[in-house]
């Protein structure tokens, strides 16, 4: 059995600009199907926008508040709320005031290499 206290998990920030801990993925425990990281944001902060190629996740929210974004639908979101993020669908998550802490569930495992963001449109 595995068991991994998320105080073990050293917390770091994600290219997508949230604090994040890996609580399990094939790193940390073994799991070789999926992972699932501690994300964390500040009040007001939010993640860039962006998707996954392959990766389908669900955020499950534990503490805090937030709009979410998938693919241009957007909706206010609190604690025990979970969303489904289909691979190759945009998203984006705003904390509320208090900020928010959410569980990211990722099948197959999150990786960098299949973390895609829009490109910015620089004016001429």
């Amino acid at each position: 059995m595995e068991v991994r206290s998320r105080l073990e998990a050293e917390p770091f920030t994600t290219l997508d600009g949230s604090t994040i801990r890996v609580l399990l993925d094939a790193a940390a425990g073994g799991a070789k199907s999926q992972s699932l990281a501690e994300a964390e944001l500040g009040p007001r902060q939010q993640t860039q926008r962006h998707y996954h190629a392959r990766t389908e996740e669900i955020y499950v929210l534990v503490d805090g508040s937030g709009e979410m974004e998938v693919e241009g639908d957007r909706g206010e979101v609190g604690v025990g709320d979970a969303i489904l993020i289909p691979a190759g669908a945009r998203h984006q998550i705003t904390a509320g005031d208090r900020g928010a802490r959410f569980l990211c569930c990722c099948a197959p495992p999150y990786s960098d290499e299949d973390t895609f963001f829009d490109e910015e449109i620089v004016p001429e």
